[in-house]
């Protein structure tokens, strides 16, 4: 544990960004599920709305500084080309 009040306050603001952070990633790998199970049912327009919230969600994440940007490009690359790959 640190002595040093500035110290002390850093590691406050540490764990509640970690935490507000933590659940964030949650969401994107729960968006992440919901396309995938969209696209594994048949179901082309449920899929594309899913992949719409996804994408988005990603964007917002990485702009929010949750993720890394080439980490959100990576992972809406993987999920359009599931997508294009089920036409």
């Amino acid at each position: 544990m640190a002595n040093i009040k500035s110290q002390i306050k850093r590691n406050r603001q540490n764990e509640r960004r970690r935490v507000r952070r933590l659940a964030e990633r949650s969401k994107l790998k729960t968006l992440a599920r919901r396309f995938r199970e969209a696209l594994a049912s048949g179901d082309r327009d449920k899929a594309q709305t899913a992949l719409r919230e996804a994408n988005m969600a990603y964007d917002k994440a990485a702009a929010a500084g949750a993720i890394h940007k080439n980490n959100a490009a990576n992972h809406k690359a993987q999920l359009a080309k599931a997508f294009n790959k089920s036409a």
